[in-house]
């Protein structure tokens, strides 16, 4: 009687803890949300090269859901899970959180979940809107502090430096509706601050094509695209897929022009020189 007991109140315990977690995560669809990250999770391979073809192999997942925008936005900053639709960041997000949790050795949505939060906000933990990284800069900043992923974009061939002062969302205020909110305005101006005169590394596009650039390129790494905003870093972002090592790269990346997750029709450094919006991009490659 008394195992029984014991028995009965670790269930509880944990259909508690259960709850909790899904209390704190919102679903674009709860059921079928928990049962497709289990299934990825379940269908991951247990060998693998490195860190990023696990991130490749997430990110091939998801080949042909829909683009959706603002799926984040919401009254009440939450954490936001959602799997039928996905726009450039959370796609990149959720490919690098499932490749986190195979190399934890661990299968439960509620580990991904864990590890998606850690990745999307600052120190891992949600205190407001401002605790979102929102900035791809400050996003690379907050997880290479804490040993989340590397920036590579300093080891490739070719790369060059750019300085400028980040604060596209507050001089933009009218675009985002939390930044109404005085508490939140003032709280991003003074992240922002700590971006004025901000340094980092890039590929240039006319960088890109050349053959030892190509080369330093692995399947799976992340990609982030620098804007020619003067005041922004970064305005979309993907995976790079290859076939071989010394294959051609090719973004992989959630389309909002043709409403997808796919593959481009060509070559990285084709796909910029096409798009005048982008001056090259940044590097980053998942920890072990």
């Amino acid at each position: 009687m008394k195992r029984l007991s014991i028995l009965l109140i670790l269930m509880a315990a944990a259909s508690a803890i259960a709850a909790s977690a899904r209390s704190e995560v919102r679903f674009g669809n709860e059921s079928a949300d928990t049962t497709a990250i289990t299934a990825l999770l379940d269908n991951a391979p247990r060998q693998y090269a490195n860190p990023e073809e696990l991130t490749a192999f997430f990110a091939r997942s998801f080949i042909g859901t829909p683009y959706a925008a603002h799926t984040l936005e919401a009254p009440e900053e939450i954490l936001t899970v959602r799997i039928d639709s996905l726009d450039c960041t959370t796609f990149v997000e959720t490919a690098m959180a499932l490749a986190f949790t195979v190399l934890e050795k661990r299968s439960s949505w509620r580990d991904f979940v864990y590890n998606l939060r850690r990745i999307r906000y600052r120190g891992g933990e949600i205190e407001g809107y401002p605790s979102r990284l929102h900035y791809i800069c400050d996003w690379a900043v907050d997880n290479k502090y804490r040993g989340n992923f590397s920036d590579v974009t300093g080891t490739f061939p070719r790369y060059s430096n750019m300085v400028r002062s980040i604060d596209f969302m507050t001089d933009n205020r009218k675009l985002y509706p939390a930044l109404a909110d005085q508490n939140n305005y003032d709280r991003i101006r003074a992240i922002e601050s700590g971006y004025r005169n901000h340094k980092f590394p890039y590929i240039k596009t006319i960088d890109l094509g050349s053959k030892a650039t190509k080369a330093a390129f692995r399947n799976g790494d992340v990609v982030a695209l620098v804007s020619t905003l003067k005041n922004l870093d970064v305005t979309h972002m993907g995976i790079v897929v290859k076939e071989s090592p010394e294959a051609d790269p090719y973004l992989l990346h959630a389309s909002s022009s043709n409403g997808v997750v796919e593959i481009s029709s060509r070559p990285l450094a084709e796909f910029l020189k096409k798009n005048r919006q982008w001056l090259g991009v940044r590097v980053f490659r998942l920890s072990e």
